[in-house]
Protein backbone atom coordinates (compact mmCIF):
# COMPACT_ATOMS: atom_id res chain seq x y z
CA UNK A 1 0.00 0.00 0.00
CA UNK A 2 1.39 3.58 -1.18
CA UNK A 3 1.65 6.13 1.17
CA UNK A 4 0.15 9.03 -0.45
CA UNK A 5 0.38 11.74 2.25
CA UNK A 6 2.39 12.68 5.17
CA UNK A 7 1.53 13.45 8.46
CA UNK A 8 1.55 17.09 9.25
CA UNK A 9 4.36 18.16 11.74
CA UNK A 10 4.37 15.69 15.02
CA UNK A 11 1.59 13.96 13.97
CA UNK A 12 3.63 11.44 12.88
CA UNK A 13 4.82 10.84 16.64
CA UNK A 14 1.26 11.09 17.90
CA UNK A 15 0.05 7.26 19.65
CA UNK A 16 -3.39 5.61 18.90
CA UNK A 17 -5.00 6.77 22.11
CA UNK A 18 -3.65 10.53 22.05
CA UNK A 19 -4.97 10.60 18.31
CA UNK A 20 -8.25 9.45 18.96
CA UNK A 21 -8.70 11.23 22.65
CA UNK A 22 -7.77 14.25 20.34
CA UNK A 23 -9.90 13.61 17.42
CA UNK A 24 -13.21 12.82 20.33
CA UNK A 25 -12.29 16.86 21.57
CA UNK A 26 -12.22 17.47 18.25
CA UNK A 27 -15.95 16.13 17.32
CA UNK A 28 -17.55 16.72 20.49
CA UNK A 29 -16.17 20.60 19.60
CA UNK A 30 -18.26 20.50 16.42
CA UNK A 31 -21.23 18.84 17.45
CA UNK A 32 -21.34 21.76 20.64
CA UNK A 33 -21.65 24.58 18.00
CA UNK A 34 -20.80 28.36 18.86
CA UNK A 35 -17.71 28.39 16.81
CA UNK A 36 -16.65 30.53 13.23
CA UNK A 37 -16.83 29.00 10.30
CA UNK A 38 -13.38 29.37 10.23
CA UNK A 39 -13.08 27.58 13.69
CA UNK A 40 -15.23 25.09 12.15
CA UNK A 41 -12.94 24.42 8.76
CA UNK A 42 -9.94 24.11 11.05
CA UNK A 43 -11.46 22.06 13.42
CA UNK A 44 -12.96 19.37 10.50
CA UNK A 45 -9.54 19.60 8.90
CA UNK A 46 -7.58 18.86 12.31
CA UNK A 47 -10.11 15.78 12.52
CA UNK A 48 -9.80 14.40 9.13
CA UNK A 49 -5.64 14.65 10.07
CA UNK A 50 -6.32 12.56 13.30
CA UNK A 51 -8.65 10.13 11.57
CA UNK A 52 -5.96 9.12 9.46
CA UNK A 53 -3.17 9.11 12.32
CA UNK A 54 -5.31 6.73 13.50
CA UNK A 55 -5.97 4.55 10.74
CA UNK A 56 -2.74 4.23 10.01
CA UNK A 57 -2.17 3.13 13.61
CA UNK A 58 -5.04 0.50 13.21
CA UNK A 59 -4.26 -0.78 9.52
CA UNK A 60 -0.54 -1.43 10.91
CA UNK A 61 -1.78 -3.67 13.83
CA UNK A 62 -4.12 -5.75 11.37
CA UNK A 63 -0.89 -6.24 9.10
CA UNK A 64 1.16 -7.21 12.33
CA UNK A 65 -2.13 -9.62 13.31
CA UNK A 66 -2.32 -11.08 9.78
CA UNK A 67 1.70 -11.60 9.77
CA UNK A 68 1.43 -13.67 13.19
CA UNK A 69 -1.54 -15.60 12.02
CA UNK A 70 -0.39 -16.47 8.96
CA UNK A 71 3.04 -17.58 10.50
CA UNK A 72 3.34 -21.44 11.09
CA UNK A 73 6.20 -21.14 13.69
CA UNK A 74 3.70 -19.40 16.06
CA UNK A 75 1.42 -22.64 16.10
CA UNK A 76 2.38 -24.54 19.04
Amino acid sequence: MAKTEEPASGDAALGYEQARDELIEVVRRLEAGGTTLEESLALWERGEELAKVCRRWLEGARARLDAALADPAKEA
